[in-house]
């Protein structure tokens, strides 16, 4: 028997944790293994994939409704603070990022903006820093997007000018990962 606590509408914005915000097309109903099931067909238009869920799985899969305007600008607001202790190895720490990234929790994707980013022009990051920075930037970036009626890339503007990020750095300048180590083939 479904639980029905969410209330779930064709045409709305929902994030589903692991794949960001994506739209409601429909609720339909499949028989699976001779059961008739209600699922949810969301369209990640940005991915170019659609997803199915049980709707008595909602809840349990981390499926939600936007945050309120209120609760993004928490989220930026709390992204502005001063970056979390770096005690834990980089391992540790990334695969700390990787999990709050996939909560799709506003909080948490602020977290991981708020350690990551640059405070200088001249702050470089490694290649895997910036990855886990511009995935969390991203997530953080649809759902503003669409509570704000912009584009992704001017919410993503947007979202680092309120924090203050340079604008004169060069996103393409990384330091090497601490543990890989690049040659380079010299000619002859």
């Amino acid at each position: 028997m479904p639980t029905k606590k969410m209330d779930f509408k064709s045409g709305q914005y929902v994030v589903y944790p692991t794949q960001g915000v994506g739209k409601l097309l429909r609720i339909e109903e499949q028989t699976i293994g001779g059961q008739k099931i209600k699922m949810m067909v969301i369209d990640f238009d940005r991915n170019h994939m659609t997803l199915r869920v049980p709707l008595e799985r909602a809840e349990l899969s981390g499926l939600r409704p936007l945050s309120s305007v209120k609760k993004m600008d928490e989220a930026i607001a709390s992204a502005k603070g001063k970056a979390g202790a770096k005690r834990m190895i980089w391992a540790r720490r990334a695969a700390q990022y990787e999990e709050n990234i996939n909560s799709g929790d506003p909080m948490k994707l602020a977290e991981v903006v708020r350690d990551l980013q640059r405070r200088t022009a001249t702050d470089t990051m490694t290649f895997s820093a910036r990855q886990l920075y511009l995935r969390a930037l991203e997530r953080m970036a649809q759902e503003f997007a669409v509570l704000h009626k912009m584009d992704l890339d001017a919410a993503s503007e947007k979202i680092e000018d309120i924090l203050g990020v340079p604008k004169e750095i060069d996103l393409n300048a990384v330091e090497e990962d601490e543990d890989v180590e690049e040659t380079e083939d010299e000619e002859e």
